[in-house]
C-alpha cells in the first residue's frame, strides 16, 4: 500500500519555498510545484489509461489550496468515467478561439493592414498616403463589408464593393481590389480565414470583371499649354512669396511637389549646378540628380542662408503645406491648372520643340525605366544631355521659342 502524504494546511503550503515538487496531501498525486525563480503552481500527477500524466491546475496563490484540491477531485472523477480531462480542456479552448475568430470583423483586420502599410510609405508622404488608403476603404468597403466576420467574406461581397465603381472610377477600383486582396491575405496568415482569396484577380475576378486597362479613363493633371509658359513665368517672377519661389523652382526643375517641399540645402550644389535628391525621397526609390539651369541657380542664390542645413523653402519657419503651390495657381493667379501639370507641359515641350531623345526627358521626370534601352541610358543618367536640355528649358521659360532666321535659296 503506497504511503499516504501528510495533509498540509494552507499556512504550511504558504511557507513552502524549496524548488521542486511537494506533496500537499488531501488528494493523491496533488503537488505544489516551485520553480527556481520561486514561482508556485499546482500539478496533479495521475494515471490516465496506461500512461502517467501531469496536469497543471493553475498558479498559486490565484488558485488556492482548497480550489486545487477541488479541481483534482473533479479530474479524478472524470478519469473514472473514461473522460480525458486534458483533451476536454483543449477542446474547450479551441472552441473559445474559434468563437473569437468568428467575431473578428473585416474592419478590424483592415485597420491592422492600414497600420502595417503606413510604415511602408515614405516619410514625406506617409500621412497623405495613409489617409488616402483609409478613405478608400471607408468610402467603398466598410459600409458594405466592414462589420462582417472576415472569415465569412466571399466573392459576392467583393463584387458588391467593386462593381459600382469598376468602370466609372477604374483606377480607384483597381487599387481598392488590390488592397482588399492583401487584407484578406493578412487574415489568412493570422488564421482568421481559409480557402481561396475572393479578391484575387487571376483565375477569379478576371473571369467576371472587365480588364481595368480596357475601361480605365486616364485622368490627366491640368497642364498649361507649352506656348503659354513664357507669359506665365513672367507673371510668376513678379510674386516674391516663398510659395511662388517654390513654384518657379518646381517648373524649372520639373520636380514633384513633395520633392520641392522637402528639399534641403545640403542636397543643392550651386557650384556644380546640381540638385541630388536621395533615394528615400523619390517615388521610384532611386536617387535622382537634376541639372540646374541659370534661373534656378539664381533663384537659390537669391535667398540661400549662411547655414548649409535645413529646408530650402520655409514659410515662416515652417515647411510649405501640401497645397501651398497650388494656392498660388488657383487663388493668386486665378488659373485652373496644377503644379504637377507642369511636368506634362515639359514633356510636351521636349517632344514638340526639341530633338532631345525621349529617354532624356523621361530621366528628367524620374520616371521608372521598364525596358532594357532606357535602363542602359540610365547608367550614366544622360547627365550631359540633360544639362543642355534643362538649360534650353530654362531659356524657353524665360524667352520662349527661339526665332530662326529666314532660309534664302542661293542660286548659282
Amino acid at each position: 500500500m503506497p504511503k499516504r502524504a501528510l495533509e498540509l494546511t494552507a499556512q504550511q503550503v504558504k511557507t513552502l519555498n524549496k524548488p521542486g515538487q511537494h506533496s500537499v496531501g488531501g488528494i493523491a498525486g496533488l503537488k505544489m510545484q516551485i520553480s527556481d525563480s520561486g514561482a508556485k503552481s499546482w500539478v496533479l500527477r495521475t494515471v490516465m489509461g496506461v500512461r502517467r500524466r501531469e496536469i497543471g491546475l493553475g498558479a498559486y496563490p490565484e488558485v488556492s489550496m482548497a480550489m486545487a484540491r477541488e479541481l483534482a477531485r473533479e479530474i479524478k472523477q472524470k478519469i473514472k468515467q473514461g473522460i480525458d480531462p486534458v483533451a476536454e480542456r483543449q477542446a474547450i479552448r479551441q472552441k473559445l478561439i474559434s468563437e473569437q475568430v468568428r467575431q473578428v470583423t473585416f474592419r478590424q483586420v483592415a485597420e491592422q493592414f492600414i497600420e502595417k502599410k503606413t510604415q511602408e510609405f515614405k516619410e514625406t508622404s506617409r500621412a497623405k498616403q495613409r489617409q488616402r488608403l483609409a478613405n478608400s476603404l471607408e468610402n467603398y468597403a466598410f459600409p458594405l463589408i466592414g462589420s462582417l466576420p472576415v472569415g465569412n467574406i466571399e466573392r459576392e461581397h467583393i463584387l458588391q464593393v467593386l462593381e459600382p465603381i469598376w468602370e466609372s472610377k477604374s483606377p480607384t477600383a483597381e487599387r481598392l481590389r488590390n488592397n482588399l486582396e492583401r487584407i484578406l491575405d493578412l487574415a489568412e496568415v493570422k488564421g482568421l480565414r481559409t480557402g481561396m482569396n475572393p479578391a484575387r484577380w487571376k483565375g477569379n475576378l478576371s473571369h467576371i470583371l472587365p480588364m481595368p486597362s480596357k475601361v480605365s479613363k486616364v485622368e490627366h493633371m491640368e497642364a498649361l499649354p507649352v506656348e503659354d509658359v513664357p507669359a506665365f513665368m513672367e507673371k510668376l517672377r513678379k510674386l516674391n512669396t516663398t510659395s511662388a519661389l517654390a513654384l518657379r523652382f518646381a517648373v524649372l526643375t520639373c520636380a514633384r511637389s513633395s520633392e520641392i517641399r522637402w528639399a534641403v540645402w545640403s542636397e543643392m550644389d550651386v557650384d556644380k549646378r546640381l540638385w541630388t535628391i536621395p533615394v528615400e525621397r523619390m517615388k521610384a526609390g532611386k536617387k535622382h540628380t537634376i541639372p540646374l539651369c541659370d534661373e534656378a541657380v539664381e533663384l537659390l542664390k537669391q535667398f540661400k542662408p549662411d547655414r548649409a542645413e535645413g529646408l530650402v523653402f520655409l514659410n515662416i519657419n515652417k515647411r510649405l503645406s501640401e497645397n501651398a503651390m497650388l494656392a498660388v495657381l488657383k487663388k493668386t493667379m486665378k488659373l485652373d491648372i496644377t503644379q504637377h501639370g507642369f511636368r506634362s507641359t515639359f514633356k510636351d515641350w521636349a517632344r514638340t520643340h526639341t530633338r532631345y531623345p525621349d529617354e532624356a526627358s523621361e530621366l528628367a521626370l524620374a520616371h521608372v525605366h521598364d525596358d532594357k534601352t532606357r535602363a542602359a541610358y540610365a547608367r550614366d543618367e544622360l547627365l550631359d544631355t540633360r544639362r543642355k536640355m534643362m538649360t534650353d528649358w530654362g531659356e524657353y521659360c524665360l524667352h520662349g521659342k527661339k526665332e530662326t532666321g529666314k532660309v534664302i535659296e542661293l542660286k548659282a
